[in-house]
């Protein structure tokens, strides 16, 4: 029940307490509601944008892939590209490297999955998503409360809690793409729950085989006045990766989008994070306290780069995340935490095979590029009042500060070696100030809550922006990269509470831009602008249908000029950012005739963008449309088909031009999916 389920966790945000102000709604409504606890920000309501899709939502769309979920959500573009990789959008440009690494902070019950100078473009196949009793995303920054990387928003999936009694959920599918799952997931005790995910795909591409593997268990229990809530995660991924297929509009012919151009290429990594929540009243107020451990490792080839090479990286990490929270008045409620994160991460850079664009050409040794570790320590202090001014209006400001050291260490000698640049050992330090201030207005009846809202996000330079250095750079050059938001909106009910919407409005400025171009340059020095509207609509027509949607209007634009040497493109001010579509859609109808009886249509919209950052060529967009039926021949037991890419239509996940060449990551076809859920409990 997608359309359904959509549509109460929207009216949970609004029905919910915002900040003090109580929304109302009518009886028959709110008896179909069910709020979700979020921890993204870490209070319930926000003056922001928040979005969250719930368990059942997550069991219903069973996607093989986070971006088939999350980009039902407005403001998220999430290429899928081959088996499990991906690259995020959140009110943004799809963004790669660096950017794509330390824009977007991925966290797992509020905690982030990777330390802040490690981030991985890839970072959603490390969650446990098919199990989540709740995936949150806030738009725009959220580094006043969680620091560096949620530049432009953050991904929270919320793992299910221990609940009393017996309860089990499987899931087994398996496609015409000879692609099969298991999700298994249930109580041990009262206070245990243990689920596994597997994936065995076989790739609809030649030699793109996907193995995942992933695993999660929570605990909860109660010592010496602590409430505790234990958990750990693991994955595990191999994959045989595809690569780019080369062409102008490639992506469609039928025989050329089967082929895989780089049946060398391959991606294998093992990440895991285990954390303990303790929460217990001291004083006038609670205290929570949060001490994690993670750890991950990768090794893949270079495909997407012409010389190849292998890069083999991996950090582990352990800190405390905490927070004091009490009533300093009737009016005001005070939040104060603070947080650590000590890490050590290490990268290897390996061409195996000669490589030349031109005879005698010596930009691409043979041999080790970078060979380097890095220490970090992150240190954090944050406060956040909220003050509820009237039983309508509350404000909400916060501030961080947070401190970034690196101590790194090459192995490698250091100078130039070709078109690669390896600094010597070298200590650096970044200071973050992020500030944060909201109000929510909620008049009368409180069923339209207004709110506005400036944030600041800020990222400390990637390990790999300050040390994996090109020749023609200079040492340290990365700087802290700024982005200042200010948005408004507004969202509640209407049509006698049987439809919930929340449109919203934003501007943002960034500085300090770190991005490669489309002939693999970084650009350390840029700056964008980011101005767009978002809507979100949920419509309960009548006990038989509901229509819900998406709708999202961005413009991404260049806000310098940049002009070099001859042969490299020229970006100047005005000038859109790449794969950065200025319409964005999403339309489902559901239709609900019997208790047992559902089925689903949806249509996903990808509007016309620019394929590099001197906006030669274009890529048109796309509509992608999917069905879906349900049926429960028992309370327990119900069986289900999806079927994806329903009209066949040949489009691409992902367009670009890189050195010289239309590249396409081409769409999966027309594709079913059956499947059983066994519950128990």
């Amino acid at each position: 029940m997608p359309s359904r389920l959509l549509l109460a966790t929207t009216a949970s945000l609004v029905l919910a307490p915002l900040l003090g102000a109580q929304a109302q709604s009518s009886a028959t409504t709110a008896d179909r509601l069910s709020p979700v606890l979020v921890y993204g920000d870490r209070t319930v309501g926000q003056p922001g944008s928040v979005a969250t899709v719930d368990e059942d939502v997550i069991v219903t769309v069973n996607a093989d892939h986070p971006a088939q979920i999350l980009n039902e959500l407005p403001g998220v573009n999430i290429q899928m590209n081959s088996g499990q990789e991906h690259l995020i959008a959140l009110r943004s440009p799809v963004l790669t490297g660096g950017a794509g690494q330390g824009s977007f902070l991925i966290l797992q019950n509020g905690v982030p999955t990777r330390s802040p100078a490690f981030g991985n473009v890839n970072s959603l196949f490390e969650i446990h998503h098919e199990v989540a009793d709740a995936i949150e995303i806030v738009r725009g920054p959220g580094s006043a409360k969680y620091g560096s990387n949620a530049v432009h928003g953050l991904i929270n999936v919320i793992l299910g809690s221990p609940q009393p009694g017996t309860y089990a959920d499987a899931r087994l599918s398996g496609s015409t793409l000879n692609r099969y799952k298991a999700d298994i997931t249930g109580n041990l005790d009262d206070t245990a729950r243990l689920s596994l995910s597997l994936q065995d795909d076989a790739g609809w591409r030649d030699f793109t085989g996907v193995e995942q593997q992933k695993l999660s268990a929570q605990y909860a229990f109660n010592a010496a006045g602590w409430d505790g809530l234990a958990f750990v995660s693991a994955s595990s991924l191999n994959q045989e990766t595809g690569g780019f297929i080369e062409g102008y509009k490639a992506y469609r012919d039928d025989d050329l989008v089967t082929q895989n151009p780089n049946p060398e290429a391959y991606r294998d990594a093992q990440w895991a994070m285990g954390a303990v929540r303790l929460s217990r009243e001291i004083g006038a107020g609670e205290l929570t306290l949060t001490p994690f451990y993670r750890w991950q490792e990768m090794e893949f080839a270079q495909h997407f780069l012409p010389n190849g090479g292998v890069e083999e990286n991996g950090h582990d990490a352990f800190g405390l995340q905490s927070r004091y929270e009490f009533e300093a008045s009737d009016a005001v409620t005070l939040r104060i935490g603070a947080d650590a994160d000590v890490a050590s991460g290490w990268l290897k850079e390996t061409q195996l095979e000669p490589f030349g664009f031109f005879p005698g050409d010596s930009r691409f040794p043979v041999g080790v590029h970078y060979d380097y570790t890095v220490d970090t320590t992150v240190l954090a202090l944050w406060g956040e009042a909220e003050w509820a001014v009237s039983n309508e209006l509350t404000i909400l400001a916060g501030l961080r500060g947070e401190t970034h050291d690196y101590d790194y260490e090459t192995d490698v000698p250091p100078g130039p070696n070709g078109r690669f640049l390896v600094p010597a050992n070298r200590e650096d330090s970044y200071d973050l100030l992020t500030p944060k201030f909201g109000a929510i207005w909620s008049p009368g009846s409180g069923s339209i809550s207004y709110y506005a809202n400036y944030s600041r996000g800020e990222r400390a330079p990637q390990a790999s922006d300050l040390y994996r250095l090109q020749s023609q750079q200079e040492i340290a050059e990365a700087e802290v990269e700024t982005m200042d938001s200010f948005e408004v909106g507004m969202r509640g009910t209407a049509l006698g509470g049987d439809m919930f919407f929340d449109i919203a409005a934003y501007h943002a400025e960034k500085e300090n831009f770190f991005f490669r171009d489309s002939d693999g340059l970084n650009v350390t020095d840029g700056s964008t602008r980011h101005t767009g509207v978002e809507a979100q609509a949920n419509w309960l027509v009548n006990e038989a249908f509901t229509i819900s949607g998406t709708a999202s209007y961005a413009e991404h634009t260049y806000t310098f000029d940049r002009i070099v040497a001859a042969g490299s493109e020229v970006i100047r001010e005005g000038n859109e950012v790449d794969t950065a579509p200025n319409w964005l859609g999403d339309l489902r109808v559901t239709w609900h005739p019997t208790e047992r009886l559902e089925a689903s249509l949806s249509a996903e919209y990808i509007g016309e963008y620019f394929v590099d950052p001197g906006n030669t060529q274009t890529y048109p967009g796309h509509t992608s449309t999917h069905a879906r039926a349900s049926y429960a021949f028992t309370e327990t037991l119900e069986g289900f088909v999806i079927v994806r890419n329903l009209f066949d239509v040949n489009y691409a996940d992902r367009a670009d031009l890189a050195f010289g060449n239309n590249r396409y990551f081409p769409g999966e076809p027309m594709n079913a999916t059956f499947g059983v859920r066994k519950t128990i409990g």
